[in-house]
């Protein structure tokens, strides 16, 4: 299954961009599990995504730390990100592919049942292909990290609370969304919806990037 978001829309009056309520759950060939609650109606920029508290769990986790990339256009759009949980700021424009990059939510239950099946793929194949996530548009960024430390999710995880990727090629329509940067800058839709195994991420990523793991 995947979560359905709201797509942000301008109001003409004020610099301020505002996020449509959650539209529900839809069904996905490969997700699973139950919708997470609803999100508040406006998610905010100003959403701490590095709280003392979630400093703190985050340093007693195996989480990995964020770092930029080497290139300084790699074909993601240039914006940059804070690092869930505390830790250096990212400009996407500066990663490389191949690379995985999943959207997810703490609240989203198809998200937090699909981490495992990306931590394995990325402890198998990380080398050759990093994962990132990006928890999406989300006012409780502590569950987020906790789910995904409980998870034993390991790979970098950034934050998006106040939309910024929404209408660009990261655009989450629902979470999970899963997509693939390719060697060339190219950005594509790996999966809408939950996957439930490393060797169903493989499978998924071989496709889309022509390529052999």
């Amino acid at each position: 299954m995947v979560r359905a978001l709201g797509r942000r829309s301008r109001v003409a009056s004020a610099a301020a961009l505002l996020l449509a309520v959650l539209a529900g759950c839809g069904n996905s060939s490969s997700g699973g599990g139950q919708s997470g609650a609803p999100l508040a109606d406006e998610p905010s920029s100003k959403v701490n995504v590095a709280t003392a508290e979630m400093v703190a769990a985050k340093r007693a986790s195996k989480v990995e730390a964020c770092e930029e990339g080497p290139a300084s256009d790699g074909g993601l759009p240039s914006i940059v990100l804070p690092c869930l949980g505390g830790g250096e700021f990212a400009d996407l424009a500066s990663f490389e592919g191949p690379m995985v990059i999943n959207l997810f939510q703490g609240f989203c239950a198809p998200c937090k049942e699909e981490m495992p099946a990306l931590q394995s793929f990325y402890e198998t194949y990380g080398d050759e292909v990093p994962v990132i996530g990006i928890d999406v548009m989300d006012t409780v960024p502590g569950v987020a990290l906790e789910e995904a430390i409980s998870r034993g999710v390991t790979f970098p995880m950034y934050a998006d609370p106040g939309g910024e990727l929404q209408g660009g090629p990261l655009t989450a329509r629902a979470v999970p969304a899963t997509y693939v940067l390719s060697s060339s800058g190219e950005v594509e839709l790996l999966q809408m919806g939950g996957m439930t195994s490393a060797a169903q991420v493989k499978e998924l990523v071989e496709k889309k990037l022509g390529i052999e793991l």
